[in-house]
Protein backbone atom coordinates (compact mmCIF):
# COMPACT_ATOMS: atom_id res chain seq x y z
CA UNK A 1 0.00 0.00 0.00
CA UNK A 2 1.36 3.54 -1.08
CA UNK A 3 1.01 6.04 1.91
CA UNK A 4 -1.85 8.39 1.89
CA UNK A 5 -2.46 11.58 3.51
CA UNK A 6 -5.08 14.20 3.43
CA UNK A 7 -5.29 17.97 4.40
CA UNK A 8 -8.53 19.70 5.29
CA UNK A 9 -9.35 23.22 6.90
CA UNK A 10 -12.01 25.03 8.60
CA UNK A 11 -12.76 28.21 10.22
CA UNK A 12 -12.71 29.16 14.12
CA UNK A 13 -13.03 32.32 13.41
CA UNK A 14 -15.46 33.70 15.94
CA UNK A 15 -18.60 35.23 14.89
CA UNK A 16 -19.71 36.78 18.45
CA UNK A 17 -17.80 39.24 20.99
CA UNK A 18 -15.20 36.53 23.02
CA UNK A 19 -12.27 37.73 24.39
CA UNK A 20 -8.29 37.77 23.36
CA UNK A 21 -6.41 36.03 25.12
CA UNK A 22 -2.83 37.43 26.48
CA UNK A 23 -1.23 40.60 26.66
CA UNK A 24 -2.49 41.77 30.32
CA UNK A 25 -4.86 41.60 32.82
CA UNK A 26 -8.27 41.81 32.60
CA UNK A 27 -8.13 43.81 29.77
CA UNK A 28 -11.64 43.10 28.29
CA UNK A 29 -9.84 42.30 25.57
CA UNK A 30 -13.29 41.97 23.14
CA UNK A 31 -12.17 41.71 19.51
CA UNK A 32 -13.82 44.84 17.50
CA UNK A 33 -12.54 43.45 13.91
CA UNK A 34 -11.21 40.76 11.60
CA UNK A 35 -8.03 41.21 10.34
CA UNK A 36 -7.40 37.54 8.94
CA UNK A 37 -9.42 34.28 10.32
CA UNK A 38 -8.38 31.70 12.50
CA UNK A 39 -8.48 28.28 10.91
CA UNK A 40 -7.91 25.00 12.20
CA UNK A 41 -5.94 22.92 10.11
CA UNK A 42 -5.63 18.64 9.87
CA UNK A 43 -3.30 16.82 8.14
CA UNK A 44 -3.70 12.93 8.38
CA UNK A 45 -1.54 10.27 7.41
CA UNK A 46 -1.64 6.30 6.41
CA UNK A 47 1.02 3.71 5.85
CA UNK A 48 0.09 0.04 6.18
CA UNK A 49 0.34 -0.15 9.97
CA UNK A 50 0.24 3.68 11.56
CA UNK A 51 -2.52 5.93 11.39
CA UNK A 52 -1.87 9.54 12.99
CA UNK A 53 -3.23 13.19 12.44
CA UNK A 54 -2.00 16.72 13.22
CA UNK A 55 -4.23 18.96 13.98
CA UNK A 56 -2.98 22.72 14.50
CA UNK A 57 -5.69 25.63 15.60
CA UNK A 58 -5.01 29.29 15.58
CA UNK A 59 -5.66 29.61 19.50
CA UNK A 60 -3.35 31.29 22.21
CA UNK A 61 -3.78 28.26 23.97
CA UNK A 62 -5.68 24.77 24.23
CA UNK A 63 -6.21 22.53 27.55
CA UNK A 64 -6.65 18.95 27.86
CA UNK A 65 -9.81 18.65 27.95
CA UNK A 66 -10.25 20.41 24.18
CA UNK A 67 -7.52 17.76 23.00
CA UNK A 68 -9.61 14.79 24.45
CA UNK A 69 -12.48 15.85 23.13
CA UNK A 70 -10.68 16.17 19.45
CA UNK A 71 -9.62 13.05 19.96
CA UNK A 72 -12.36 10.87 21.17
CA UNK A 73 -14.40 12.24 17.97
CA UNK A 74 -11.90 11.89 15.92
CA UNK A 75 -10.83 8.50 17.05
CA UNK A 76 -14.30 7.36 16.47
CA UNK A 77 -15.16 8.74 12.62
CA UNK A 78 -11.83 7.50 11.71
CA UNK A 79 -10.15 4.98 13.78
CA UNK A 80 -7.15 7.11 14.03
CA UNK A 81 -5.95 5.85 17.71
CA UNK A 82 -6.50 8.59 19.79
CA UNK A 83 -3.23 8.62 21.36
CA UNK A 84 -1.84 9.21 17.48
CA UNK A 85 -3.75 12.66 16.65
CA UNK A 86 -1.34 15.52 17.85
CA UNK A 87 -3.42 18.87 18.66
CA UNK A 88 -1.42 22.13 18.95
CA UNK A 89 -2.14 25.08 18.77
CA UNK A 90 -0.52 27.96 17.26
CA UNK A 91 0.02 30.26 20.24
CA UNK A 92 -1.21 33.57 18.48
CA UNK A 93 -1.98 36.30 20.75
CA UNK A 94 -4.83 37.83 18.75
CA UNK A 95 -7.34 35.06 19.15
CA UNK A 96 -9.18 33.39 22.29
CA UNK A 97 -8.42 30.29 23.74
CA UNK A 98 -9.59 26.88 24.87
CA UNK A 99 -8.78 26.07 28.70
CA UNK A 100 -7.75 30.18 28.69
CA UNK A 101 -4.86 31.53 31.60
CA UNK A 102 -6.28 33.54 34.81
CA UNK A 103 -7.13 37.01 33.93
CA UNK A 104 -6.02 37.33 30.60
CA UNK A 105 -8.55 36.58 28.36
CA UNK A 106 -12.10 34.70 30.00
CA UNK A 107 -12.94 31.54 27.94
CA UNK A 108 -16.04 31.32 26.17
CA UNK A 109 -17.62 27.87 26.45
CA UNK A 110 -20.11 27.67 23.52
CA UNK A 111 -17.01 29.24 21.26
CA UNK A 112 -14.55 26.64 22.68
CA UNK A 113 -17.50 23.49 21.99
CA UNK A 114 -17.72 24.98 18.49
CA UNK A 115 -13.78 25.58 17.77
CA UNK A 116 -13.02 21.83 19.11
CA UNK A 117 -15.98 20.69 16.49
CA UNK A 118 -14.57 22.71 13.77
CA UNK A 119 -10.92 20.71 14.45
CA UNK A 120 -13.24 17.64 14.58
CA UNK A 121 -14.40 18.40 10.94
CA UNK A 122 -11.22 19.74 9.18
CA UNK A 123 -9.68 16.10 10.34
CA UNK A 124 -12.27 13.89 9.41
CA UNK A 125 -12.51 15.15 6.39
CA UNK A 126 -8.77 15.35 5.75
CA UNK A 127 -9.30 11.42 6.39
CA UNK A 128 -11.88 10.96 3.67
CA UNK A 129 -9.78 13.12 1.12
CA UNK A 130 -6.78 10.81 1.66
CA UNK A 131 -4.52 10.36 -2.01
CA UNK A 132 -1.27 8.76 -2.96
CA UNK A 133 1.41 10.79 -1.60
CA UNK A 134 5.33 10.75 -1.09
CA UNK A 135 7.13 12.96 1.38
CA UNK A 136 10.16 14.99 1.46
CA UNK A 137 11.85 17.44 4.29
CA UNK A 138 14.11 20.34 4.26
CA UNK A 139 16.01 21.99 7.39
CA UNK A 140 18.10 25.23 7.23
CA UNK A 141 18.68 27.78 9.85
CA UNK A 142 16.61 31.34 9.78
CA UNK A 143 18.74 33.36 11.72
CA UNK A 144 18.64 37.10 12.80
CA UNK A 145 14.98 37.30 12.90
CA UNK A 146 14.40 36.39 17.17
CA UNK A 147 15.73 36.74 20.52
CA UNK A 148 16.14 35.94 23.16
CA UNK A 149 14.19 38.18 25.37
CA UNK A 150 14.76 36.40 28.99
CA UNK A 151 18.33 37.43 29.21
CA UNK A 152 21.68 39.43 27.19
CA UNK A 153 22.61 37.43 24.27
CA UNK A 154 20.50 34.22 24.99
CA UNK A 155 20.32 31.30 22.68
CA UNK A 156 17.64 30.72 20.22
CA UNK A 157 16.86 28.13 17.84
CA UNK A 158 16.78 29.42 14.18
CA UNK A 159 15.95 25.81 13.18
CA UNK A 160 13.39 25.98 10.19
CA UNK A 161 12.24 22.87 8.94
CA UNK A 162 9.94 22.07 6.03
CA UNK A 163 7.85 18.63 5.46
CA UNK A 164 6.74 18.66 1.68
CA UNK A 165 4.10 16.39 0.92
CA UNK A 166 2.88 15.94 -2.66
CA UNK A 167 0.37 14.24 -4.80
CA UNK A 168 0.98 11.32 -7.33
CA UNK A 169 1.55 14.22 -10.04
CA UNK A 170 3.99 15.93 -7.98
CA UNK A 171 1.82 18.92 -7.24
CA UNK A 172 2.06 20.08 -3.63
CA UNK A 173 -0.65 19.00 -1.06
CA UNK A 174 0.34 20.74 1.61
CA UNK A 175 2.88 21.59 3.75
CA UNK A 176 4.09 21.32 7.38
CA UNK A 177 6.52 24.01 8.87
CA UNK A 178 7.93 24.21 11.84
CA UNK A 179 9.96 27.15 13.45
CA UNK A 180 10.16 28.94 16.99
CA UNK A 181 8.97 32.66 18.11
CA UNK A 182 6.62 34.39 19.80
CA UNK A 183 3.35 35.39 17.55
CA UNK A 184 3.05 38.85 18.92
CA UNK A 185 4.42 40.76 15.94
CA UNK A 186 1.46 42.51 15.15
CA UNK A 187 -0.58 42.40 19.06
CA UNK A 188 0.43 46.08 19.22
CA UNK A 189 0.00 47.06 16.27
CA UNK A 190 -3.57 45.34 16.11
CA UNK A 191 -4.67 44.68 19.71
CA UNK A 192 -8.30 44.29 18.72
CA UNK A 193 -8.30 42.37 15.87
CA UNK A 194 -8.57 39.19 15.52
CA UNK A 195 -5.58 37.62 13.67
CA UNK A 196 -3.21 34.57 12.93
CA UNK A 197 0.30 36.18 13.05
CA UNK A 198 2.88 35.13 11.97
CA UNK A 199 1.78 31.57 11.67
CA UNK A 200 -0.94 32.80 9.09
CA UNK A 201 0.88 35.12 7.09
CA UNK A 202 3.60 31.84 7.10
CA UNK A 203 0.97 29.88 5.79
CA UNK A 204 -0.87 32.48 3.20
CA UNK A 205 2.88 32.98 1.41
CA UNK A 206 3.24 29.48 0.80
CA UNK A 207 0.00 28.56 -0.40
CA UNK A 208 -0.03 31.83 -2.51
CA UNK A 209 3.90 30.38 -4.08
CA UNK A 210 2.24 26.80 -4.14
CA UNK A 211 -1.41 26.91 -5.61
CA UNK A 212 -3.68 24.06 -4.28
CA UNK A 213 -1.14 23.61 -1.60
CA UNK A 214 -2.49 23.87 2.26
CA UNK A 215 0.43 24.89 5.24
CA UNK A 216 0.13 23.91 8.15
CA UNK A 217 2.04 25.42 11.41
CA UNK A 218 3.67 23.77 14.30
CA UNK A 219 4.90 26.55 17.03
CA UNK A 220 8.27 25.68 18.20
CA UNK A 221 9.57 26.00 22.07
CA UNK A 222 9.74 29.64 21.96
CA UNK A 223 9.20 30.32 25.99
CA UNK A 224 11.86 32.59 25.80
CA UNK A 225 12.30 34.08 22.17
CA UNK A 226 10.17 36.71 20.53
CA UNK A 227 10.83 38.09 16.83
CA UNK A 228 12.65 41.40 17.50
CA UNK A 229 10.42 44.32 18.62
CA UNK A 230 10.88 46.22 15.65
CA UNK A 231 8.98 44.56 13.79
CA UNK A 232 6.05 45.69 14.90
CA UNK A 233 6.41 49.48 14.55
CA UNK A 234 4.76 49.63 11.82
CA UNK A 235 3.05 47.57 8.91
CA UNK A 236 5.31 47.43 7.01
CA UNK A 237 7.88 46.06 8.73
CA UNK A 238 5.80 43.62 10.75
CA UNK A 239 5.39 41.48 7.13
CA UNK A 240 9.33 41.10 7.18
CA UNK A 241 9.52 38.07 9.35
CA UNK A 242 6.96 35.76 7.76
CA UNK A 243 7.88 36.65 4.24
CA UNK A 244 12.06 36.01 4.90
CA UNK A 245 10.65 32.61 6.82
CA UNK A 246 8.54 31.39 3.64
CA UNK A 247 11.69 32.35 1.20
CA UNK A 248 14.06 30.66 3.70
CA UNK A 249 11.77 27.53 2.96
CA UNK A 250 11.37 27.91 -0.18
CA UNK A 251 14.96 28.22 -0.60
CA UNK A 252 15.15 25.01 1.72
CA UNK A 253 13.32 22.89 -0.18
CA UNK A 254 15.91 22.73 -3.51
CA UNK A 255 17.74 20.37 -1.22
CA UNK A 256 14.99 18.79 0.17
CA UNK A 257 15.29 14.47 0.70
CA UNK A 258 13.05 12.13 0.49
CA UNK A 259 11.36 10.57 3.39
CA UNK A 260 10.18 6.85 3.32
CA UNK A 261 6.75 7.55 4.03
CA UNK A 262 5.90 3.95 4.79
CA UNK A 263 7.94 3.82 8.17
CA UNK A 264 5.29 6.13 10.19
CA UNK A 265 5.43 5.63 14.15
CA UNK A 266 3.51 7.54 16.98
CA UNK A 267 3.96 7.14 20.97
CA UNK A 268 2.88 9.13 23.86
CA UNK A 269 3.45 8.97 27.43
CA UNK A 270 2.59 10.66 30.67
CA UNK A 271 5.59 12.70 32.49
CA UNK A 272 5.86 13.47 36.03
CA UNK A 273 7.22 16.72 36.25
CA UNK A 274 8.57 18.37 39.94
CA UNK A 275 7.25 21.58 40.61
CA UNK A 276 8.14 22.98 44.85
CA UNK A 277 4.89 24.03 46.72
CA UNK A 278 4.67 27.48 47.35
CA UNK A 279 5.18 28.79 50.63
CA UNK A 280 2.17 30.07 52.77
CA UNK A 281 4.67 33.78 53.09
CA UNK A 282 4.45 33.49 49.29
CA UNK A 283 1.35 33.54 49.15
CA UNK A 284 0.38 35.58 52.04
CA UNK A 285 3.18 38.47 50.59
CA UNK A 286 0.93 38.62 47.07
CA UNK A 287 -2.19 38.83 48.47
CA UNK A 288 -1.37 41.00 51.44
CA UNK A 289 0.51 44.06 49.14
CA UNK A 290 -2.74 43.18 46.72
CA UNK A 291 -5.07 43.85 49.44
CA UNK A 292 -2.84 46.54 50.75
CA UNK A 293 -2.76 48.90 47.78
CA UNK A 294 -7.19 47.93 46.69
CA UNK A 295 -7.52 49.17 50.59
CA UNK A 296 -5.57 52.03 50.08
CA UNK A 297 -5.35 53.07 46.56
CA UNK A 298 -2.24 52.77 46.19
CA UNK A 299 0.06 53.46 43.48
CA UNK A 300 3.60 53.87 45.12
CA UNK A 301 6.20 51.60 44.40
CA UNK A 302 4.54 49.32 42.51
CA UNK A 303 6.97 49.05 39.16
CA UNK A 304 9.65 47.61 42.06
CA UNK A 305 7.04 44.89 43.86
CA UNK A 306 4.25 43.72 41.67
CA UNK A 307 5.42 44.88 38.71
CA UNK A 308 8.83 43.41 38.65
CA UNK A 309 7.46 39.92 38.76
CA UNK A 310 4.11 40.11 37.16
CA UNK A 311 5.16 41.85 34.05
CA UNK A 312 8.66 41.98 32.33
CA UNK A 313 7.96 45.51 31.14
CA UNK A 314 5.96 47.44 33.47
CA UNK A 315 5.78 50.28 31.15
CA UNK A 316 3.93 48.55 28.61
CA UNK A 317 1.12 47.31 31.37
CA UNK A 318 -0.10 50.80 31.81
CA UNK A 319 0.01 51.59 28.45
CA UNK A 320 -1.91 48.48 27.41
CA UNK A 321 -4.57 50.21 30.23
CA UNK A 322 -4.51 53.19 28.42
CA UNK A 323 -1.79 54.91 30.16
CA UNK A 324 -3.50 54.66 33.29
CA UNK A 325 -1.75 53.51 36.42
CA UNK A 326 -4.62 53.64 37.92
CA UNK A 327 -6.80 51.07 35.98
CA UNK A 328 -3.12 48.56 35.59
CA UNK A 329 -1.98 48.43 39.36
CA UNK A 330 -5.20 47.40 40.53
CA UNK A 331 -5.91 44.93 37.69
CA UNK A 332 -2.59 43.48 39.02
CA UNK A 333 -4.19 43.24 42.35
CA UNK A 334 -7.12 41.74 41.46
CA UNK A 335 -5.17 38.41 39.49
CA UNK A 336 -3.11 38.11 43.25
CA UNK A 337 -6.27 38.38 45.04
CA UNK A 338 -7.84 35.60 42.54
CA UNK A 339 -5.11 33.08 41.74
CA UNK A 340 -4.32 33.13 45.91
CA UNK A 341 -8.43 32.08 46.09
CA UNK A 342 -7.28 29.50 43.92
CA UNK A 343 -4.39 27.86 45.55
CA UNK A 344 -5.04 28.38 48.98
CA UNK A 345 -8.17 25.96 48.18
CA UNK A 346 -5.69 22.88 48.57
CA UNK A 347 -1.68 24.31 48.20
CA UNK A 348 -1.11 21.93 51.37
CA UNK A 349 -2.51 19.03 50.33
CA UNK A 350 -1.62 18.69 46.23
CA UNK A 351 1.17 16.78 45.04
CA UNK A 352 5.01 18.38 44.43
CA UNK A 353 4.66 17.31 40.87
CA UNK A 354 2.96 17.46 37.87
CA UNK A 355 2.17 15.14 35.35
CA UNK A 356 1.56 15.71 31.89
CA UNK A 357 1.42 14.29 28.33
CA UNK A 358 4.37 14.11 25.25
CA UNK A 359 3.80 12.59 22.25
CA UNK A 360 6.30 11.70 19.54
CA UNK A 361 5.76 11.12 15.81
CA UNK A 362 8.65 9.74 13.03
CA UNK A 363 8.32 9.45 9.55
CA UNK A 364 11.40 8.15 8.30
CA UNK A 365 14.85 10.53 9.46
CA UNK A 366 12.29 13.59 10.28
CA UNK A 367 10.28 13.31 13.79
CA UNK A 368 7.82 15.61 15.81
CA UNK A 369 8.16 15.76 19.24
CA UNK A 370 5.82 17.77 21.60
CA UNK A 371 4.73 19.05 24.98
CA UNK A 372 2.23 21.40 26.37
CA UNK A 373 4.40 23.94 27.78
CA UNK A 374 6.00 27.53 26.88
CA UNK A 375 9.61 25.55 26.21
CA UNK A 376 12.65 27.63 27.20
CA UNK A 377 15.17 27.49 24.23
CA UNK A 378 18.23 25.75 26.04
CA UNK A 379 15.65 23.14 26.64
CA UNK A 380 14.79 22.56 23.45
CA UNK A 381 18.47 22.38 22.14
CA UNK A 382 19.42 19.77 24.49
CA UNK A 383 16.41 17.48 23.14
CA UNK A 384 17.92 18.21 20.01
CA UNK A 385 21.50 17.10 20.68
CA UNK A 386 20.07 13.98 22.61
CA UNK A 387 17.96 13.28 19.27
CA UNK A 388 19.56 11.17 17.20
CA UNK A 389 17.96 12.40 13.74
CA UNK A 390 18.60 15.03 10.94
CA UNK A 391 15.44 16.62 10.93
CA UNK A 392 13.09 17.16 13.72
CA UNK A 393 10.32 20.17 14.73
CA UNK A 394 9.44 20.55 18.14
CA UNK A 395 5.49 21.23 18.44
CA UNK A 396 4.76 22.99 21.90
CA UNK A 397 1.62 24.17 23.26
CA UNK A 398 0.71 20.67 22.18
CA UNK A 399 -2.25 18.41 23.89
CA UNK A 400 -2.60 20.64 26.83
CA UNK A 401 -1.19 23.64 28.79
CA UNK A 402 0.91 23.84 31.33
CA UNK A 403 2.36 27.45 31.26
CA UNK A 404 5.61 28.40 30.89
CA UNK A 405 9.02 25.20 31.63
CA UNK A 406 11.89 27.40 32.22
CA UNK A 407 15.46 26.65 32.80
CA UNK A 408 17.60 26.82 36.04
CA UNK A 409 18.59 29.93 35.48
CA UNK A 410 14.99 31.23 35.08
CA UNK A 411 14.05 29.19 38.18
CA UNK A 412 17.16 30.52 40.08
CA UNK A 413 16.14 33.93 39.48
CA UNK A 414 12.16 33.69 40.04
CA UNK A 415 11.79 35.30 36.66
CA UNK A 416 8.21 36.07 34.86
CA UNK A 417 8.26 32.55 33.48
CA UNK A 418 9.53 30.79 36.85
CA UNK A 419 7.51 32.43 39.31
CA UNK A 420 4.37 34.35 37.72
CA UNK A 421 4.07 31.47 34.88
CA UNK A 422 2.31 28.82 37.40
CA UNK A 423 -0.32 31.34 39.03
CA UNK A 424 -2.00 31.66 35.68
CA UNK A 425 -2.48 27.88 35.33
CA UNK A 426 -3.36 27.30 39.08
CA UNK A 427 0.28 25.14 39.94
CA UNK A 428 2.73 25.01 42.03
CA UNK A 429 6.23 26.30 40.27
CA UNK A 430 8.46 24.02 38.39
CA UNK A 431 12.21 23.28 40.17
CA UNK A 432 15.71 23.63 38.18
CA UNK A 433 15.05 19.57 37.90
CA UNK A 434 11.30 20.02 35.96
CA UNK A 435 13.36 20.90 32.96
CA UNK A 436 15.83 18.20 32.75
CA UNK A 437 13.70 15.64 33.40
CA UNK A 438 11.52 16.78 30.20
CA UNK A 439 14.55 17.09 27.83
CA UNK A 440 15.38 13.22 29.08
CA UNK A 441 11.66 12.02 28.68
CA UNK A 442 11.08 13.68 25.55
CA UNK A 443 14.70 12.96 24.04
CA UNK A 444 13.91 8.75 24.79
CA UNK A 445 10.56 8.78 23.42
CA UNK A 446 11.88 10.28 20.22
CA UNK A 447 14.87 7.74 20.07
CA UNK A 448 12.73 4.77 21.09
CA UNK A 449 10.36 5.07 17.54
Amino acid sequence: MKPQAGVARSSITPTKPVELTGWGYYLERFWLDIHDGLNATAIVLESVETRLAIVSVDLMVISSEFTHQIRTEVSDATNIPAANILVTATHTHNAPASGGLLGVGEVDPDYEKWAAEQAIAATVNAWKSREPVSLSIATTNAADLTFNRTRPAGPIDPTLTTLQIQRADDSTLAFVVGFQGHPTITTKLRPYSISRDLPGEVCDHLEKVFPGSTTLYLQGACGDVNFHRFYGDSESSAAIPARSLCLAAIESLCNRESLDASLLAVRAETVKLPTRRWTFDEIQSDRGEAEQRLRDCDLSGWKETIGRVMTTRPHEMVERHGGDERKAVPAMCRFNVEWTDQMLVDFESRPEWLETEIQAMRMGEFGIISNSSEFFTSLALEVRERVHLPHMMLACYSNGRIGYLPDAYDVERKTYAAYQSPKYCNQFPFTEESGPVMVAAMSDLMNSL
